[in-house]
């Protein structure tokens, strides 16, 4: 696809809804801006309600925004119809059309277009192609599998050449190990067609497997923007660090402070820790502690008792009772380790860099 890449811009976005039982508006989309890099995959994640569905669909032209401006490239597209914008969607019922059959779906978009057959022919065969789908052209939409139904939808997308792919929670009819397949393979074509990618799911580990970057949002504002990484090791907020993976929150407060290092006082005992706030000595403060950055031990500073210990093959998964909160501590590759019981003591033990200071 020797096409020029094109990123999305939206400045200053709001959806106002009427709640008609109470008869007061409220804000789906609570003014955002964001600016989505040509031919990156971006992520739309959060919980119901939180506004990501309706942005995806203000970008697509389903929904008009109350306010704002939303751009694709240098163009404004608030006042195109769908079909005239510059983006094509992955929807997550595949909307593929039953009497049609594998062909004439991918086809669809470019008869519309009037488009030569004999280029027509070309272009659907090499889409099919592209997502493993040669020699299934003639079958129908109901013989084939979720998943290759899924790649029919993707192929009928991506033929028409748009410059942005929107995805509307396209795996969530498959089962769990088709969706981590398909997931990769919707990466793997995304990166070698170089289309820039906007995806909408409320599954944290499917957007930290295909994004470069996840907006993370919450009743209709973004709570964080950033790579995999940046969200999971240094959330800027406790409603991040819950929504991203598990997570142990520790209480402490904050005795010294030095270049984003600061020194935490957690039970009586002292630990450094990285912190991108603006904390100072003498706040209170949350410590994030992730399941797989604390193990148990024999000696230590922080004692506690061992809630449950489970088994589960790849890791050893221990609930502790730590000053009467409950810590999650997953010990991974446990063969060889002393695996503690349910009802014995022990010591959390972590590194501090493995800390992040709310």
């Amino acid at each position: 696809m020797a096409k020029e890449q094109k990123g999305v811009k939206l400045e200053n976005i709001t959806k106002i809804y009427k709640d008609y039982k109470t008869g007061s508006d409220f804000a789906a989309v609570d003014h955002i801006n964001l600016d989505i890099a040509p031919g990156s995959f971006v992520t739309l994640l959060g919980p119901s309600g939180c506004g990501k569905t309706t942005t995806l669909r203000m970008i697509a032209g389903f929904e008009s925004p109350s306010d704002g401006e939303i751009y694709i490239g240098s163009q404004a597209i608030n006042e195109l119809t769908p079909n005239k914008r510059d983006t094509a969607m992955v929807f997550q019922s595949y909307a593929l059309l039953p009497h049609y059959n594998v062909f004439d779906n991918v086809a669809y978009g470019l008869k519309i277009r009037k488009m030569p057959k004999e280029q027509i022919r070309e272009k659907v065969m090499a889409m099919l192609d592209l997502v493993e789908l040669t020699g299934m052209e003639g079958r129908m939409t109901n013989q084939l599998s979720g998943g290759q139904q899924q790649r029919v939808a993707l192929a009928r997308a991506l033929v028409v050449e748009p410059s942005v792919l929107l995805f509307d929670e396209p795996l969530s009819n498959l089962d769990a190990k088709l969706r981590v397949t398909m997931r990769t393979e919707i990466r793997k074509i995304q990166q070698k067609v170089g289309i820039t990618a906007v995806y909408v799911t409320h599954d944290q580990s499917e957007a930290m497997a295909i994004s470069d970057k996840i907006i993370i949002m919450n009743k209709g504002k973004i709570a964080q923007m950033g790579t995999p990484q940046e969200v999971y090791y240094q959330p800027q907020n406790d409603f991040v660090a819950d929504f991203i993976g598990e997570v142990n929150f520790l209480e402490g407060s904050v005795t010294g402070v030095s270049d984003k290092k600061l020194t935490v006082s957690v039970a009586g005992k002292e630990i450094s820790a990285e912190s991108f706030g603006n904390l100072k000595a003498g706040d209170s403060c949350k410590i994030v502690l992730r399941p797989e950055s604390v193990t148990l031990a024999d000696s230590g500073d922080f004692k506690c008792k061992v809630l449950l210990s489970t088994f589960m093959g790849s890791y050893q998964y221990y609930q502790a009772d730590f000053n009467g909160k409950m810590i999650k501590i997953t010990e991974y590759n446990p063969r060889g380790r002393k695996i503690y019981k349910a009802g014995d003591e022990a010591y959390l033990a972590f590194d501090a860099s493995n800390l992040h200071v709310l």
